[in-house]
Protein backbone atom coordinates (compact mmCIF):
# COMPACT_ATOMS: atom_id res chain seq x y z
CA UNK A 1 0.00 0.00 0.00
CA UNK A 2 1.47 3.38 -0.96
CA UNK A 3 1.79 6.27 1.50
CA UNK A 4 -1.30 8.12 0.23
CA UNK A 5 -3.46 5.01 0.42
CA UNK A 6 -2.08 4.17 3.85
CA UNK A 7 -2.81 7.67 5.15
CA UNK A 8 -6.34 7.55 3.68
CA UNK A 9 -6.96 4.18 5.34
CA UNK A 10 -5.66 5.54 8.67
CA UNK A 11 -8.08 8.48 8.39
CA UNK A 12 -10.95 6.08 7.62
CA UNK A 13 -10.11 3.99 10.69
CA UNK A 14 -9.65 7.12 12.80
CA UNK A 15 -13.19 8.21 11.87
CA UNK A 16 -14.49 4.75 12.83
CA UNK A 17 -12.78 5.08 16.23
CA UNK A 18 -14.30 8.54 16.72
CA UNK A 19 -17.77 7.20 15.80
CA UNK A 20 -17.35 4.46 18.39
CA UNK A 21 -16.28 6.97 21.03
CA UNK A 22 -19.17 9.24 20.17
CA UNK A 23 -21.53 6.33 20.90
CA UNK A 24 -19.57 5.05 23.92
CA UNK A 25 -17.83 8.13 25.39
CA UNK A 26 -16.70 6.32 28.54
CA UNK A 27 -14.92 3.54 26.57
CA UNK A 28 -11.26 2.78 27.31
CA UNK A 29 -9.14 0.07 25.74
CA UNK A 30 -5.70 -1.01 24.58
CA UNK A 31 -4.65 -0.84 20.94
CA UNK A 32 -5.42 -4.55 20.58
CA UNK A 33 -8.85 -4.04 22.13
CA UNK A 34 -9.58 -1.13 19.83
CA UNK A 35 -8.66 -3.20 16.79
CA UNK A 36 -10.56 -6.26 17.96
CA UNK A 37 -13.70 -4.81 19.58
CA UNK A 38 -14.23 -1.20 18.59
CA UNK A 39 -13.56 -1.64 14.89
CA UNK A 40 -15.19 -4.99 14.21
CA UNK A 41 -18.57 -3.24 13.84
CA UNK A 42 -17.11 -0.79 11.32
CA UNK A 43 -14.58 -2.82 9.38
CA UNK A 44 -14.64 -6.30 7.99
CA UNK A 45 -10.90 -6.82 8.55
CA UNK A 46 -9.34 -4.23 10.83
CA UNK A 47 -5.62 -4.73 10.93
CA UNK A 48 -3.65 -4.01 14.06
CA UNK A 49 -1.03 -2.02 12.16
CA UNK A 50 -3.66 0.19 10.55
CA UNK A 51 -5.42 0.66 13.89
CA UNK A 52 -2.07 1.64 15.42
CA UNK A 53 -1.54 4.30 12.76
CA UNK A 54 -5.09 5.64 13.26
CA UNK A 55 -4.73 5.70 17.06
CA UNK A 56 -1.41 7.55 16.73
CA UNK A 57 -3.12 10.10 14.51
CA UNK A 58 -5.94 10.59 17.02
CA UNK A 59 -3.52 10.91 19.95
CA UNK A 60 -1.40 13.44 18.05
CA UNK A 61 -4.46 15.58 17.31
CA UNK A 62 -5.67 15.36 20.91
CA UNK A 63 -8.96 13.62 20.13
CA UNK A 64 -8.07 10.63 22.28
CA UNK A 65 -5.83 10.29 25.31
CA UNK A 66 -3.19 7.64 25.97
CA UNK A 67 -2.69 6.35 29.51
CA UNK A 68 0.39 4.35 30.40
CA UNK A 69 0.89 2.29 33.53
CA UNK A 70 3.81 0.08 34.39
CA UNK A 71 3.54 -3.53 33.32
CA UNK A 72 0.44 -3.22 31.12
CA UNK A 73 -0.10 -1.95 27.58
CA UNK A 74 -1.26 1.65 27.21
CA UNK A 75 -4.97 2.24 26.86
CA UNK A 76 -6.87 4.92 25.02
CA UNK A 77 -10.02 6.89 25.66
CA UNK A 78 -11.96 9.89 24.42
CA UNK A 79 -10.60 13.31 25.31
CA UNK A 80 -13.78 14.80 26.81
CA UNK A 81 -12.64 18.30 25.88
CA UNK A 82 -12.82 17.32 22.20
CA UNK A 83 -16.40 15.97 22.09
CA UNK A 84 -17.81 18.98 20.23
CA UNK A 85 -14.94 19.02 17.73
CA UNK A 86 -15.41 15.29 17.10
CA UNK A 87 -19.15 15.76 16.54
CA UNK A 88 -18.41 18.50 14.00
CA UNK A 89 -15.96 16.22 12.15
CA UNK A 90 -18.35 13.28 12.09
CA UNK A 91 -21.51 15.21 11.26
CA UNK A 92 -20.19 18.02 9.13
Amino acid sequence: MDDDASAARAREIARAILRYLETYPEAKDTLEGIAQWWLWMEMTEPLLGEAKQAVSLLVSTGFILETRRGGIPPYYCLNPRQREAIARILHG
